[in-house]
C-alpha cells in the first residue's frame, strides 16, 4: 500500500438524489464502493488535466442526511413516474431508493512525479497545493457521487467550504497531531469505519446456541434487534411477573453498528475473455459475474479517531479468490484505553487555521 502524501480534503458536499439502495440486502446509505469509485474516476479526470496527483484511499464523513422515504411506523420510497408511453398508456413504476447527503470526502494522495522533475507535493508549496485542491472541486461539481448530483455548497460558520491539501507529516508524532487538527474540521458528523472484528465476536457468540450457524446468520443477527428478558445474575424472580428485555448484544455505548456492503465476490472460476458476453458495459475488459460481499461497519465521531489510517477506506484485489473487496483501518481500543482514546487534547485548540471562514 503506498504511503499517502497528504490528503485532499472535499469538505460538505451537498449530494442531491443519491442511491440509497446500496445492496440487495441493504439501504438508507450508499455502499463504500461508491466511493471508492468516485475516487477513481476524479483520479483519471485529473489527469487528463494535468493534475499529477494518485489516490490510494477515501474517508467517508455523513454531515446530515435524508432519505427520501414516507413517514410512518412503515416507510416507503417516493417514486417518480415515468412519461406515458407512446401510445399514451401509462408508464410502469420502477421502484429506486434516493436520499439527499452532506459529506465530507477524504482522500489519501501521493504525487506522480516524472524523472528527474523536484517534487511540487510538499510543505511550502501551498499555492500550487491550493490551485490543485481547486481543480479537483471544479471537476467534481460535473460528477455523479453514488449516482446523485453535486450542488454548490453552502457556506459552515468555522469550518472550510472550499476543497484544499494538508501535506502528511513523515513523523507519527507530527502527523496524530495534525490528524487532531484536521478532524475538527469534519464535526458534527460521524465518519463510516470497518468493523470485522464484531462480526467475528458475533459469530463465536452464536455458536454457543446454533453450532450450524454461518457468518451470514451472525450477519443478520447483528443487523436486527434480538430481545430477550435480561435478568440480573443471582436476582430473585420479579414477584409480578414483569422484567426488563433488551437486545444483550447491543448494550448502552456499544456503538452505532451497521450492516454493510464492502465489494464483490465472483461467481465465476475465471473471468470471460473481451467482447465474448453481449451487452456488456465495456467489450474491451474481461468481465466477471459477482455477488455482494458483506461485513459490518460501525458510524463514529470523527473525533474518536486518533489517526489517519482509521478514517481511509482501500480496495483490495484477490483473483485467485475472485474477491473484490474494501478494507478500512480501523481498531477499536482496548478496553482499558477506551476512555483515554475518546478524551481529545487540548494542545492545538488555539489553531488559527481551524476557525478559518474560507
Amino acid at each position: 500500500m503506498t504511503q499517502a502524501q497528504a490528503i485532499l480534503v472535499l469538505p460538505h458536499l451537498r449530494i442531491q438524489n443519491a442511491n440509497a439502495i446500496a445492496s440487495p440486502l441493504t439501504h438508507s446509505f450508499p455502499s463504500i464502493t461508491a466511493f471508492t469509485g468516485v475516487m477513481w474516476a476524479l483520479e483519471r479526470k485529473l489527469a487528463q488535466a494535468g493534475v499529477p496527483l494518485q489516490l490510494h484511499g477515501v474517508g467517508v464523513v455523513c454531515h446530515h442526511h435524508q432519505e427520501q422515504v414516507t413517514q410512518g411506523y412503515v416507510r416507503n420510497f417516493n417514486l417518480t413516474r415515468n412519461p406515458v408511453g407512446k401510445d399514451g398508456s401509462t408508464a410502469a413504476i420502477v421502484e429506486e431508493g434516493r436520499m439527499h447527503l452532506q459529506l465530507t470526502l477524504v482522500l489519501a494522495v501521493s504525487e506522480k512525479r516524472t524523472p528527474g522533475t523536484p517534487a511540487a507535493l510538499v510543505q511550502g508549496n501551498q499555492a500550487q497545493l491550493d490551485d490543485w485542491a481547486a481543480q479537483a472541486g471544479h471537476i467534481l461539481e460535473g460528477m455523479r457521487v453514488a449516482g446523485g448530483s453535486v450542488l454548490p455548497s453552502r457556506p459552515v460558520p468555522g469550518k472550510r467550504v472550499r476543497p484544499w491539501i494538508a501535506i502528511v507529516p513523515e513523523d507519527p508524532v507530527a502527523a496524530e497531531k495534525a490528524f487532531r487538527q484536521w478532524r475538527r474540521q469534519w464535526l458534527p458528523g460521524f465518519a463510516l469505519v470497518g468493523r470485522d472484528d464484531l462480526l467475528a465476536e458475533r459469530l463465536q457468540d452464536l455458536l454457543t446456541t446454533q453450532p450450524t450457524a454461518t457468518l451470514l446468520d451472525a450477519w443478520l443477527h447483528a443487523a436486527r434487534f434480538n430481545y430477550a428478558p435480561v435478568l440480573p445474575e443471582g436476582a430473585a424472580p420479579v414477584p409480578d411477573g414483569q422484567v426488563q428485555w433488551a437486545d444483550p448484544q447491543r448494550r448502552k455505548g456499544s456503538g452505532w453498528i451497521v450492516p454493510i456492503p464492502v465489494g464483490y465476490a465472483a461467481l465465476t472460476p475465471q473471468a470471460h475473455a473481451a467482447g465474448t458476453v453481449r451487452n456488456a458495459r465495456d467489450a474491451n475488459v474481461p468481465l466477471r459475474f459477482v455477488e455482494s460481499v458483506y461485513a459490518l461497519g460501525e458510524w463514529i465521531s470523527p473525533h474518536r479517531l486518533t489517526h489517519l489510517g482509521q478514517l481511509l477506506w482501500h480496495a483490495e484485489t484477490d483473483d485467485a479468490l475472485g474477491l473484490y473487496r474494501c478494507r478500512n483501518g480501523y481498531q477499536p481500543p482496548p478496553a482499558d484505553d477506551a476512555t483515554a482514546a475518546h478524551t481529545d487534547t487540548q494542545d492545538a485548540w488555539d489553531d488559527d487555521e481551524a476557525y478559518a471562514y474560507t
